[in-house]
């Protein structure tokens, strides 16, 4: 079973889990508001480079020359996209989050990694198949992967439309009626849809159903950490946009690191 561990950097919070243990990487909690990720990489590894995203809720994932390449012939301060795909040790790659799911991916043979801010339209968009497909066009074997979804809003607490479940359930679901879709949902074990009191509305987990396009992708839940963690019902640690409707957010990051390295934390 994978762990989570609470750290500490000058008597501010953040997590770690086991399944990263290879590499310097943490989901920070509001608490680090609003320091930039190129503040917070010093609590990771300081000799980093930090690449960061203006975010759009696409399934748009780049690599860190491409960010650069993009930043150089453009107005705009940020590459527009929503994942970020090392590409060689010492990068620093981040994504912000406020309920939306931040996913962290190691390979323990390359050493690369990717973020991802995963909501519901990345994940109906397939933003983290996209990056892995992308991962093992670089090289990446699927068994190699060790993927950590961070702390974000719990299906228990997450109304969505019934549209929205369609939208995103089609991800997982291949059929083209709303209603099978969501109909289908329902018959799935440990489903990513609880019924709620209002017409027309669910509950959906957003993580359960990127973990369903994970597993269906051959990736084992061995492989997969999800944080423990719901951003709107612990509100002494982090934001919730739903919570609070505050254009703040808590950053996720992780640093690449060598080929086949040896484990970093010793938890």
């Amino acid at each position: 079973m994978h762990t989570w561990h609470w750290h500490n950097w000058e008597g501010l919070p953040y997590l770690t889990c086991s399944i990263l243990e290879r590499w310097h990487h943490g989901f920070f909690t509001q608490q680090f508001w609003p320091r930039s990720p190129q503040v917070i990489t010093e609590v990771l590894q300081p000799e980093a480079s930090v690449y960061r995203l203006k975010q759009v809720h696409g399934n748009t994932v780049l690599t860190p020359q491409e960010v650069e390449s993009i930043f150089c012939s453009a107005e705009e301060d940020l590459a527009s996209a929503d994942g970020l795909l090392s590409e060689q040790p010492l990068q620093a790659i981040w994504v912000a989050s406020a309920d939306c799911t931040p996913v962290l991916i190691g390979d323990v043979q390359t050493g690369r990694v990717a973020a991802l801010h995963a909501g519901w339209r990345g994940t109906a968009k397939k933003i983290v198949p996209l990056a892995i497909a992308r991962l093992q066009s670089q090289g990446s074997r699927l068994d190699d992967l060790r993927i950590a979804m961070g702390p974000a809003i719990a299906g228990e607490v997450y109304q969505v439309s019934i549209e929205v479940a369609a939208e995103i359930g089609a991800s997982i679901i291949p059929y083209n009626n709303e209603e099978k879709i969501v109909q289908a949902l329902y018959e799935l074990p440990n489903s990513p849809l609880l019924e709620d009191p209002n017409p027309g509305k669910v509950r959906l987990d957003v993580r359960r159903v990127n973990t369903l396009q994970l597993e269906n992708m051959g990736i084992s839940a061995e492989q997969i950490a999800i944080a423990p963690y719901c951003t709107f019902q612990t509100p002494e640690h982090f934001f919730s946009y739903r919570r609070e409707k505050e254009k703040k957010v808590q950053w996720s990051g992780i640093v690449s690191g060598e080929t086949n390295q040896q484990p970093l934390f010793s938890n």
